[in-house]
C-alpha cells in the first residue's frame, strides 16, 4: 500500500444511499501533509487517540458540504503550519452522476472552488453538490450556549437547504459592517448625516428581511420533525418547542411589512445606535428558542435531557435535508457517542443502520456491537496519518 493512501477492499458492501462520498484527498489540511482515503462502507468508524486528525478530516467533509466550519476557524489555522495553501478534493457520487469538487484554501483568505476541474465564480455554485450534517461534543453548547451559536447552526442548516442563502446572508454582513462603521466614525458626533446613515438603514431592512423570513421559514419545517423525534427518544414525557425569535416583528411574514417592522424598529433604536457606535437591531441580533415542557431548555433538566434534544435537533436536520434535496446526506458524528449515554446510543446508531453514509471518530471501538464493526470499514488515525491496520501506526 502506498504511503498517505488508505483502500480496504469490503466485497460484502452494498451502496444502499445515493449520495456516497467516495474518496477524499487532503493537502496541507491542518495536521495532514497529504492523505488520500477511500471510502468502502456505508459506515467509517476513524479510531485514534485526541488531536490526531480524527476531527480534522470530518472538517474537510463539512467544509466541502458548507464551506463553514464548526469550529469557526480562520482560513489560516486550516493551512498546514509553514505551508500557505491546503486543498481538499473529494469523489463524490449520487443519482444524478459523479461530482469532484475542490476547495482551495490560502493562509491570506482567498479561497477558490472547482467543480469537475472547472474554477466557479460564484462560491454558492458549489454549494448543494455535497451534503452532510454534523453532530460533535460541540453542539451541546446549542442549548447550553449563548445566541449566537444557534444562529450558526441555523445559518449553516439553510445554507444547504437552500444554497442561495449564502449570498444573501453575505449581502446582510456587508450592509452590517459598513453601517456599523460608519456608526462607530460618527459616535461623537450628534450631527451626523441622517440622509447618509438612511442609505444603509433600507439596505440594512432590505437584505436583513430576507434573513428573518428564509430563517423563520427553515424553523417552522424543522420545528414538528425536531419534537416528534425528541418524543420518540424521550418517551412522550417531554414536548420539545423551537421557536424563531427575530428582533424584528415578522408581521405575518409579508416582506414589505417585515421591512417597513425593520425600519421602524431601526428609528427607535437610533440614538442608542449612535451612542454605542453599533447596529442594535437585525438578525444579527435573533434568538432561536428552545423549550421543554415550556420551560427554557438550558434551565431544563440534566445534561442528559440536554443532550436528547441537541440529539433530535441532530435527527431533524438529517430528515429535512432528505426531504428537501431527496437524498440522504451524509452523517458525521465527531467523538458524539462518549457524550451520549447507552439508551441513546442505540437510539442513533439504530436509526442510522445503512440509511445514511456515515463516518464516526471514536477513541476507542468498545462502544459499537459486533455487527456495526463487521459492517464498517474501521481506519486508524495517529499524527495525521490514516491507516487500515494499527500494526503499522
Amino acid at each position: 500500500m502506498k504511503k498517505g493512501n488508505v483502500h480496504i477492499f469490503n466485497f460484502a458492501f452494498l451502496i444502499l444511499v445515493f449520495m456516497y462520498l467516495k474518496n477524499i484527498h487532503l493537502r496541507q489540511f491542518r495536521n495532514y501533509q497529504e492523505q488520500k482515503v477511500e471510502f468502502t462502507a456505508a459506515k467509517t468508524i476513524l479510531v485514534g487517540n485526541n488531536a490526531q486528525g480524527k476531527s480534522n478530516l470530518l472538517e474537510a467533509v463539512e467544509l466541502l458540504a458548507t464551506l463553514r466550519s464548526h469550529r469557526m476557524a480562520r482560513d489560516r489555522d486550516l493551512v498546514k503550519e509553514g505551508e500557505d495553501v491546503a486543498q481538499i478534493h473529494a469523489t463524490l457520487e449520487r443519482e444524478t452522476g459523479i461530482s469532484d469538487l475542490t476547495l482551495t484554501l490560502r493562509r491570506n483568505g482567498r479561497r477558490s472552488v472547482a467543480l469537475n476541474s472547472e474554477s466557479l465564480r460564484r462560491h454558492m455554485d458549489f454549494l448543494g453538490v455535497l451534503n452532510a450534517v454534523q453532530f460533535s461534543s460541540l453542539d451541546l453548547e446549542l442549548v447550553r450556549g449563548g445566541p449566537e451559536g444557534r444562529r450558526n447552526w441555523l445559518d449553516t442548516l439553510l445554507i444547504q437547504l437552500e444554497p442561495v442563502y449564502a449570498h444573501i446572508l453575505q449581502q446582510y454582513n456587508h450592509v452590517l459592517r459598513q453601517r456599523n462603521a460608519y456608526l462607530k466614525k460618527n459616535q461623537d458626533s450628534p450631527s451626523t448625516q441622517q440622509s447618509e446613515l438612511a442609505v444603509w438603514d433600507a439596505q440594512l431592512a432590505t437584505t436583513g428581511t430576507r434573513v428573518i423570513r428564509r430563517r423563520d421559514r427553515a424553523i417552522q419545517r424543522l420545528a414538528p420533525i425536531a419534537a416528534a423525534w425528541h418524543a420518540n427518544i424521550s418517551g412522550s414525557t417531554e414536548v420539545l418547542e423551537i421557536k424563531y425569535a427575530p428582533s424584528v416583528p415578522l408581521v405575518q411574514n409579508q416582506p414589505e411589512e417585515v421591512q417597513q417592522a425593520f425600519l421602524t424598529k431601526i428609528q427607535q433604536r437610533a440614538v442608542a445606535e449612535l451612542y454605542r457606535g453599533t447596529t442594535l437591531v437585525g438578525p444579527h441580533r435573533d434568538e432561536v428558542e428552545l423549550t421543554i415542557n415550556q420551560t427554557p431548555a438550558r434551565q431544563y433538566g440534566s445534561q442528559g435531557q440536554q443532550r436528547t434534544l441537541v440529539l433530535a435537533l441532530k435527527l431533524a436536520e438529517l430528515q429535512l435535508i432528505e426531504e428537501v434535496v431527496k437524498e440522504p446526506p451524509l452523517l458525521l458524528l465527531d467523538d458524539v457517542l462518549a457524550e451520549l449515554d447507552p439508551s441513546r446510543q442505540n437510539q442513533l446508531l439504530d436509526t442510522i443502520q445503512d440509511r445514511f453514509q456515515t463516518l464516526i471518530t471514536t477513541t476507542h471501538l468498545s462502544s459499537f456491537d459486533s455487527q456495526w464493526l463487521n459492517s464498517s470499514q474501521i481506519l486508524f488515525v495517529k499524527a495525521g496519518e490514516i491507516i487500515s491496520s494499527p500494526a503499522t501506526l
